[in-house]
């Protein structure tokens, strides 16, 4: 286990859940990226993660990732699309799989040509089972994914017990940018299945959902789209990372900070 997979354990262990926000290098150039790694830190974000689905190269990765640890000392964790969208300045990489993807590039065999740019580059590698559902969004689309119903949560408990006895570490509920979010009812029946961390994000723009999330079970919410939409952003932040960390506080019976 690397520096950062032990901070991001460590930060849930204290603070009950946690919050990160993800930059997208195709929507957001690095000068808009420092800004928003400066507001996120300022706001509680344990986290900037750096990624998209389509439409990334590596110099823009590269740019995005400078910007962002010019402007703030979180660890900066590669959430990549393909094996271009990687950078040697970053922290980590979630080295992550399709689980229920019908192509096999993105389950195993995009990997394969990552895998030996993540060992040149130095970067740590944190293990990530990765499932789409609901209407999937941009993401479900590229990744050719079997979407996972919100109505047929049993499956989705079968995908996630299959990752953590294949040894992941972390296990990532995905709804697609912009979408309805993963219902928490889903997201409580995966937690009560298995023990790795549950990561979740996906059209989570209000504190309200933040919480419904946590309180289900959730210990990583991520949220991207807000960060694109303008208006005051530390106070949006603020108000989700707040509620993040309170259902997370509540759930785990931790001390208030």
């Amino acid at each position: 286990m690397g520096r950062v997979e032990k901070y991001v354990l460590s930060a849930i262990e204290e603070r009950g859940a946690i919050h990160m926000a993800l930059i997208d290098p195709a929507r957001t150039g690095p000068e808009e990226a420092r800004e928003i790694a400066r507001v996120a830190e300022r706001a509680g974000t344990a986290a900037i993660m750096v990624g998209g689905s389509i439409g990334v190269s590596e110099h823009m990765v590269d740019d995005v990732v400078l910007a962002v640890k010019d402007a703030c000392k979180l660890p900066v964790i590669l959430f990549p699309g393909s094996p271009t969208s990687l950078s040697r300045f970053a922290d980590a990489v979630w080295f992550l799989s399709v689980l229920n993807s019908t192509n096999p590039y993105f389950i195993v065999l995009g990997q394969v040509q990552g895998a030996p740019v993540v060992k040149r580059y130095g970067l740590e590698a944190i293990p990530l089972a990765y499932l789409i559902l609901g209407s999937g969004g941009t993401v479900g689309f590229v990744s050719q994914a079997r979407l996972i119903p919100y109505d047929r949560p049993e499956i989705a408990v079968a995908f996630a017990l299959a990752a953590q006895y294949m040894g992941f570490r972390f296990l990532y509920l995905e709804g697609g940018s912009g979408a309805e979010p993963v219902p928490p009812s889903l997201i409580r029946a995966v937690d009560s299945s298995v023990d790795i961390p549950i990561v979740t994000g996906g059209g989570i723009r209000t504190p309200e959902l933040a919480r419904a999330a946590v309180s289900a079970g959730a210990d990583i919410v991520v949220t991207g789209t807000i960060l694109e939409e303008g208006g005051d952003l530390y106070s949006k932040l603020t108000a989700i990372v707040r509620a993040v960390e309170e259902a997370g506080r509540s759930r785990r019976h931790l001390e208030p900070r």
